[in-house]
């Protein structure tokens, strides 16, 4: 992984009660590392957390990261801490852009935003917009108050391109999702980012889309794969270094190779960030991710060292 960038936070700016914007800069005033609509960086945070935030703005604006955070309620202390005690002045390290939730050739897209959820898919309209591209965004959020970055697409001349629908807290009132995506229509593909709700509402109603049409990016673990079930111990062997070791019930492969002192990076611990994929040589894994695609899940030749485990007795990994 490239070594992280030193840059300055410029600006803070309140979008509602809850979600603040934060604008980031070199020191220098120089270009920062492309990137690509919905990427996403590292924040690296001196009381020693690392959390992942989308990019929001267009990658021709290479001066900036342009960054949207939900203080979130039952968070692990990230959020809070920068909306508590992040200051503009303040120098951070900051991760190298990074993406998986990239848009792929399509004909037309259709986005579906819950809150921050927006955030990646502001990235994406811009750069469709520039392009002439068909898309339409749903935006869900709780109320107008609650609504950021509006003023951003009015900006950008898309406002047009946008559905708001606000619920009032009440799931019922909101996106009738299976009804705006019981049809597919070819060349057409889904983008999905917000609460856990919304994405399995949206997950089940595209079931029926074509394979590759329907993309997601989630904030926190998939319920679905992580369903609880009874964990066991198996083997993990290390085809490089030939080494093998025992992973117990309760601690995951990337615990076991840290307690060995086999270099390893982790970041999310939850299958979401995509730093701990390794290439599997020999087994069957239990995916627990929320970042592999089906095609990549259904191969056997990656897996997400953090969360996931194993269905097979033993384990080769590429390591």
């Amino acid at each position: 992984m490239a070594e992280p960038l030193s840059l300055r936070v410029v600006r803070i700016e309140r979008k509602t009660d809850h979600i603040t914007a934060i604008r980031l800069e070199r020191n220098d005033g120089g270009r920062l590392p492309a990137f690509t609509p919905g990427a996403h960086i590292d924040l690296h945070l001196p009381n020693g957390l690392t959390r992942q935030y989308s990019l929001v703005n267009h990658p021709s604006e290479t001066g900036h990261y342009l960054l949207g955070v939900l203080r979130e309620k039952a968070g692990r202390g990230g959020s809070a801490w920068v909306h508590d005690r992040l200051t503009e002045g303040m120098a951070l390290q900051v991760g190298t852009p990074r993406n998986n939730f990239p848009l792929v050739p399509a004909e037309r897209y259709l986005f579906i935003a819950g809150g921050i959820g927006v955030t990646p898919l502001l990235s994406m309209g811009a750069h469709l917009h520039r392009g002439g591209a068909a898309f339409h965004l749903h935006y869900c959020t709780r109320s107008a108050s609650e609504t950021a970055f509006l003023e951003r697409i009015a900006q950008q001349g898309w406002r047009d391109r946008v559905t708001l629908i606000h619920d009032g807290g009440d799931p019922s009132q909101g996106l009738d999702v299976g009804c705006l995506i019981s049809q597919h229509e070819p060349g057409t593909h889904l983008y999905c980012c917000g609460p856990s709700g919304l994405m399995q509402a949206v997950r089940d109603a595209s079931a029926h889309w074509p394979s590759g049409t329907v993309h997601f990016e989630w904030f926190s673990a998939d319920p679905v794969v992580t369903n609880g079930a009874k964990d066991k111990a198996f083997t993990v062997a290390l085809a490089r270094s030939q080494r093998e070791f025992a992973v117990p019930a309760e601690k995951s492969i990337a615990q076991v190779l840290a307690e060995h002192a086999i270099p390893v990076e982790t970041l999310c611990t939850e299958g979401l960030c995509g730093t701990c994929i390794t290439d599997v040589v020999e087994g069957a894994p239990d995916h627990r991710d929320s970042i592999l695609t089906d095609e990549e899940r259904a191969s056997n030749k990656l897996m997400t060292i953090c969360c996931s485990r194993a269905k097979s007795s033993r384990l080769v990994l590429d390591l």
